[in-house]
């Protein structure tokens, strides 16, 4: 039977209602007939493309009231096409959620596993589990649903007990599954391994896709994505849109995780490592060789990834489209004649660790005053596991007033970083303070100087740049398994110092970095934090957007407690001889970082310290442990 055009119901007054009935509870629907359910008691109202029928809206009963309680089971099956997939995408949604899981009182099960999977036959049906359940408000529903074939079903059920939810709405669509196909060569006997070859007189850029995506991707599976470019070119990859886990967890504590290797093989260098929610991700090889890994082990998988690549020729790797890049002569600027033109520090550039790893950089007739109306703009591109770390070693522009408040009406020096793939700015310096160092948050960083005003008192500015592996970290052994990781062994060294990336300066954005302490066997490790400032607001959770820093008594190990803000005494002391910090940031406002001492003390030196029972608990000590300790572990420092 198939109804076209169906109209509003007036109520689901009782489980006795007809189907004749239940089937007027939406609004308009464009294709809608009864279908086999799952099991003979539920009610199914089914969405097919088989009439042409691309898009349309679906809705909880009585929506915008309040849906009626003991709904036993509604079933909403969409059908599209054998080549498509469905897509929905809730524009409201409102659950009663009476318990912390949702699978008692009022829910939503999401069947996605159409097609051949699960031990009955294809499509989901009675021997279908349900992939996923729902339940809460817009913020508990994904941004979307997507299932694994041409089928996918929802289940309404309702508790005895009625409520002011009013459930929710939507738009379904259906779509070519092919247009998520990677473009690498399968691997023969492989689900999910690709191999992707530069070749002349063929397309020298592409797409590359998780398994299934959009749809979730399976648990248990290990994907590879092998690039080969010619030896004079490089391999730039964009994560379009990466969606592991939810979050901001370390990776190290993630069972799902992408990583990039600059070379052919795991053993290579690490470049990134994704776990939790990424856009806009880019990613430039050393070489002509690139790996990624992705390992799915969580029993919740997530979106997965979409991602695009590009073989570049070496020489034209500036040439990046997505940079914005201006005439590298004078004459959009007015007034300046051949004595700028001359100079070393022409007004637009583009400045490649391909060409020089270090450099200076300086306004327009520096250290002589610049000339007014003057505007440029200066690019770095970075490459590998590189950052772009600016140092200003002189700042002077005119100001137009003693009282500033922003720079927008002065001359001013703008950064900018690229965020979620765009161009943001990260900050604007004016006046004569001189700025504390900045770090980009992956291979790109751009400046723009706007000089309207000039004066004979101001100079302009002179920034020593360099492009860097280190993240401006100057202790411990770098890592080669990680993007950012440093260890610090006891053997090598019994004291020292250890700091954020880019300390005394902004700690970069994006970045993760984790701190390995390894003592002897019968040593703890004791930090002091002489500095603490890390952006964010305690618990420093991901719903405040908090940057951290967090302590760990184990390698692996996903509960701890974390510490952001400004805190003027912070000291940790590990349970055994191991210890790692995890500092992690994200991509919206920033911090100058932490300083710390950190002091191997042998067991014997440790019985007359009052010390945190554990570093999961108690770390920040008060004022008056806090002292005393410190002024302990200062006389154990001198005599060791």
């Amino acid at each position: 039977m198939v109804r076209n055009g169906m109209q509003q119901s007036q109520g689901y007054k009782s489980m006795k209602t007809s189907t004749t009935l239940i089937l007027l509870l939406h609004l308009s629907l464009h294709t809608v007939d009864e279908g086999h359910a799952i099991n003979p008691s539920c009610t199914c109202i089914r969405y097919t493309s088989t009439y042409g029928k691309e898009r349309g809206t679906f809705s909880s009963p009585d929506y915008p009231r309040p849906y009626p309680p003991r709904i036993d089971c509604l079933l909403y099956t969409f059908v599209a096409a054998p080549h498509e997939i469905v897509e929905l995408v809730f524009t409201d949604f409102d659950i009663f959620k009476g318990h912390l899981e949702c699978i008692r009182g009022d829910y939503l099960k999401v069947y996605s596993e159409g097609g051949v999977h699960g031990p009955g036959p294809p499509g989901v049906n009675e021997y279908s589990a349900w992939s996923r359940v729902l339940c809460g408000s817009r913020a508990d529903a994904p941004p979307a649903l997507y299932s694994h074939g041409p089928l996918l079903v929802l289940e309404l059920h309702t508790g005895i007990k009625a409520t002011n939810a009013t459930g929710f709405v939507g738009n379904y669509r259906f779509i070519d599954r092919r247009n998520f196909e990677t473009d690498g060569v399968q691997v023969a006997e492989t689900w999910c391994d690709y191999v992707f070859h530069s070749q002349p007189n063929r397309p020298a850029h592409g797409r590359l896709y998780s398994p299934r995506y959009p749809s979730s991707y399976p648990s248990n599976v290990r994907c590879t994505y092998h690039f080969s470019a010619r030896h004079n070119e490089r391999i730039k990859l964009v994560f379009e849109e990466s969606f592991l886990q939810k979050g901001d967890e370390s990776c190290l504590n993630r069972a799902d995780i992408i990583k990039v290797f600059d070379g052919r093989t795991s053993t290579a260098p690490v470049l990134a490592m994704l776990c939790n929610e990424a856009v806009g991700y880019e990613i430039l090889s050393t070489g002509p060789d690139l790996l990624v890994q992705f390992t799915a082990n969580s029993d919740l998988p997530g979106q997965g990834f979409k991602a695009r690549y590009q073989f570049q020729m070496e020489d034209d790797s500036n040439a990046d489209g997505d940079i914005n890049k201006k005439s590298s002569t004078t004459e959009a600027i007015s007034g300046l004649g051949p004595a700028v033109s001359a100079a070393t520090s022409s007004c637009h550039q583009v400045f490649s660790s391909d060409k020089s790893k270090t450099g200076k950089l300086t306004s327009p007739l520096y250290p002589a005053p610049y000339p007014q109306k003057t505007q440029c703009h200066y690019d770095f591109l970075a490459r590998g596991r590189e950052r772009v770390r600016l140092v200003f070693e002189d700042f002077s522009l005119q100001r137009i007033t003693d009282n500033i408040i922003d720079c927008e009406s002065m001359d001013s020096l703008d950064v900018f970083l690229y965020v979620d793939g765009r161009l943001e700015k990260m900050a604007s310096f004016c006046g004569n303070d001189i700025p504390k160092p900045i770090m980009s948050n992956g291979p790109k960083l751009s400046i723009e100087f706007r000089g309207i005003y000039s004066s004979r008192h101001s100079k302009g500015f002179k920034i020593s740049y360099s492009f860097v592996e280190d993240y401006g970290i100057a202790t411990g052994s770098q890592l080669l398994e990680f993007p950012c990781a440093f260890v610090f062994n006891s053997s090598e060294r019994g004291r020292g110092v250890v700091t954020s990336p880019n300390h005394p300066g902004l700690y970069p954005r994006d970045t993760e970095c984790n701190y390995f302490f390894y003592g002897n066997e019968n040593e703890r490790v004791h930090l002091h934090f002489t500095y603490f400032d890390v952006e964010g607001v305690v618990p420093c959770e991901a719903i405040s957007a908090s940057d951290y820093v967090q302590f760990y008594s184990q390698m692996i190990q996903s509960q701890s407690h974390r510490h952001c803000g400004q805190i003027k005494e912070l000291q940790v002391t590990s349970e055994k001889n191991f210890l790692r910090i995890t500092f992690k940031s994200n991509d919206r406002l920033d911090a100058t970082g932490f300083k710390a001492n950190y002091l191997f003390l042998r067991d014997s030196e440790m019985h007359s310290i009052t010390m945190p029972n554990s570093i999961d608990r108690g770390t920040s000590c008060n004022i008056s442990t806090s002292l005393l300790l410190l002024c302990l572990c200062e006389v154990l420092w001198n005599f060791r």
